[in-house]
């Protein structure tokens, strides 16, 4: 083990987490902007809102994350009248491209995620608004939304964690990302092992840390879910029995 070769590769490897932040929380911003509209046509009723929301979800959690990144950054550069539009700019660079793939990715999960969320919010609930007489714009801000987000955050957080590691396949269209920086040394060094434990080491930490994040904020919000601890007297017969 060349432990001072992964101690100065620390920095490097920094560097990269950077440009790993940056792909999976603008791609998760994106996504959750997306997927708000997108589970609201899962959950209705009409089927021409149903089925195209239906089948985007579909192919995206159908194919693999790698083929969608060369979909969106080797397959539309094949089309002259896509490198002709004002879309070019941005669909030749891989930042953007990486982005792009990872937000349309994200949006199909993230929108199951709350249309699971808010199919589980108590129909009565939802009747007991309308019979007061609550518009769908009401309803949806005031009773849907705050509850499927609070419902919707352990799946997200796993959401979160697998984009984080889907991340590294941003590496194969030339991002130096915490993977990408990785291989580059590796390129250098021909020291695989070391650096691709130290990248696994970071990616380890990344993940705790956003864990707990998550775990605190859905401990925050949920309070109210909770049942009341129970308490015992002197005697250590629960008071409420």
């Amino acid at each position: 083990m060349d432990f001072a070769l992964m101690l100065n590769s620390i920095p490097d490897l920094l560097r990269g987490s950077i440009l790993t932040f940056e792909l999976v929380g603008l791609s998760m911003l994106f996504g959750m902007l997306m997927a708000m509209p997108l589970s609201l046509l899962r959950v209705s009723k009409r089927i021409w809102c149903l089925a195209p929301a239906y089948g985007y979800i579909f192919f995206f959690r159908g194919t693999p994350l790698l083929v969608q990144i060369f979909l969106v950054y080797y397959g539309l550069s094949q089309f002259a009248w896509i490198k002709e539009s004002i879309m070019w700019p941005i669909l030749r660079e891989p930042y953007w491209c990486a982005i792009i793939a990872f937000t349309l990715n994200t949006t199909a999960y993230t929108g199951e995620i709350l249309r699971g969320a808010i199919q589980a919010i108590p129909h009565g609930q939802i009747e007991a608004a309308q019979s007061v007489g609550m518009s769908r714009i009401m309803l949806l801000r005031r009773i849907i939304a705050p509850q499927a987000l609070v419902i919707a955050l352990p799946g997200y957080s796993n959401e979160l964690i697998l984009l984080l590691k889907g991340s590294a396949l941003a590496s194969t269209i030339t991002l130096l990302e915490l993977t990408g920086i990785t291989r580059k040394i590796i390129a250098e060094t021909y020291k695989p092992f070391e650096l691709f434990i130290l990248a696994a080491c970071m990616y380890v930490v990344i993940t705790f840390i956003l864990t707990r994040i998550f775990n605190w904020v859905e401990h925050r919000f949920t309070a109210y879910r909770r049942p009341p601890e129970l308490m015992e007297d002197q005697e250590g017969i629960p008071d409420n029995i």
